[in-house]
Formats: C-alpha cells, sequence, structure tokens
C-alpha cells in the first residue's frame, strides 16, 4: 500500500464511527452467527466464512443494514481485498 494510500484511509478512519456506532451491536452479534450457520461458506471463494457482508453498503439505512436478502457471507481474504476493492471503483 502506498503511503498516499494509508493517509487517506488514516484520515477516513479517524472521522468514521466506531463499529457499534454504525449497527454491529449485540443484536447485529447474534444475528450474524445465526447467518453463518445456515451460510458457512464465503460466496466469493468457497472458504468458510468468517463475516456477514452488506452487498451494497447500507450507509446508515437500517432497513438495508438488516435486509437479509443483502447480506452474503465471506470469507477475512476476500472481503479484506476483492470486496473493498470493488467498493472502491466508482
Amino acid at each position: 500500500m502506498l503511503a498516499r494510500d494509508r493517509e487517506r484511509k488514516a484520515r477516513h478512519d479517524a472521522q468514521r464511527p466506531t463499529a457499534r456506532e454504525r449497527g454491529y451491536d449485540s443484536k447485529w452479534d447474534k444475528e450474524r452467527a445465526v447467518y453463518l450457520k445456515a451460510y458457512p461458506n464465503c460466496a466469493m471463494c468457497g472458504r468458510p466464512a468468517a463475516l456477514v457482508d452488506h452487498k451494497t453498503p447500507h450507509k446508515g439505512d437500517k432497513r438495508l443494514f438488516w435486509s437479509r436478502s443483502n447480506w452474503q457471507p465471506l470469507c477475512t481474504p476476500c472481503h479484506s481485498s476483492r470486496k473493498q476493492s470493488e467498493e472502491r471503483r466508482p
């Protein structure tokens, strides 16, 4: 990662609300566990999933946040690389 990218990310993260403030609370933790039990494999590569991703970023929209049709199981590598790079594209 270039220094310029790291600086941009640091500026963004400094202004971003915490995960709990964005809705990832104990209710989310429970729903996430139930979802991953039902869908244990990554939607992108088939490895064991560790995360529930929002296909369309919810950006604070609670209806979109809780819409299971907007969820997909992802492994950490797919979420951290492929998915994040997709979201950065215009």
